[in-house]
């Protein structure tokens, strides 16, 4: 049976929609460098800003990396690739796949094999994506509208929405990371202190420059105390 995993024509469809993202971001670079020179900015400005903004780019994409390495493993490599090298989020990707698994009475820890779950997953994946986009599409006017309304009748109470808005997206995924057992609260403590560092250094000594480092940096923090973690409770430890 044909690995539908990693099977040519899964590698074509990647390669075919990274290649047309790649060429739109080509061409939106030349118009704005044109923009730029229409409206008198010096070339130098101009060029370091591709390359300020090119640096800071790969650091964030490191969490990329590790979501598609960490899908990888089960749904081969083309899908987790194509998904969040183009519209896909960590914050949706991985809680998509595995619940899509789970219906199927199995899960993303495990290889992927049978096609129908497969297919199953990757629409799980996808059809989330393509709802957002058509809310955009629809309605991302008039909802900034209202809010730009309500942060100038009152800001504090803008804000605070916006932030309880936020704290109940991340709730919706604790259940799951406090769900794996000892090894799992304590990687999501590890990562946890490693973001509030951040933060501190961020607002409290100005490094305003670390924002960018934060999210990769904190998942990697978590990774490595899960093995340190992992090593310790099978050395009877934990």
């Amino acid at each position: 049976m044909v690995d539908i995993r990693n099977s040519p024509f899964m590698f074509a469809l990647g390669a075919g929609i990274a290649l047309f993202v790649t060429v739109q971001s080509v061409v939106f670079m030349a118009g704005a460098w044109k923009e730029g020179k229409r409206l008198g900015i010096p070339a130098a400005t101009m060029k370091k800003a591709v390359i300020g903004s090119g640096v800071f780019s790969v650091v964030p994409s490191i969490a990329i990396l590790l979501a598609v390495l960490t899908l990888a493993g089960s749904l081969g490599l083309p899908l987790p690739w194509l998904r969040l090298s183009v519209v896909g989020a960590i914050t949706y990707e991985l809680p998509a796949a595995e619940t899509a698994a789970q219906a199927f009475g199995t899960s993303i820890k495990d290889t992927i094999s049978d096609p129908v779950v497969f297919s199953a997953i990757a629409w799980a994946m996808s059809i989330g994506s393509v709802f957002a986009m058509i809310l955009i599409t629809l309605f991302a006017k008039s909802i900034q509208s209202g809010i730009h309304k309500a942060q100038l009748k009152d800001t504090a109470w803008a804000g605070l929405l916006i932030s309880a808005m936020f704290m109940g997206l991340i709730s919706a995924f604790l259940g799951s990371a406090l769900g794996g057992g000892l090894v799992s609260i304590l990687k999501l403590l590890s990562s946890a202190a490693v973001m509030a560092l951040f933060g501190l250094l961020i607002k409290k000594a100005g490094l305003a420059w670390l924002e960018n480092f934060a999210m990769p940096v904190s998942m990697l923090s978590g990774m490595a105390a899960a093995a340190v973690f992992t090593l310790i409770r099978n050395g009877g430890a934990l």
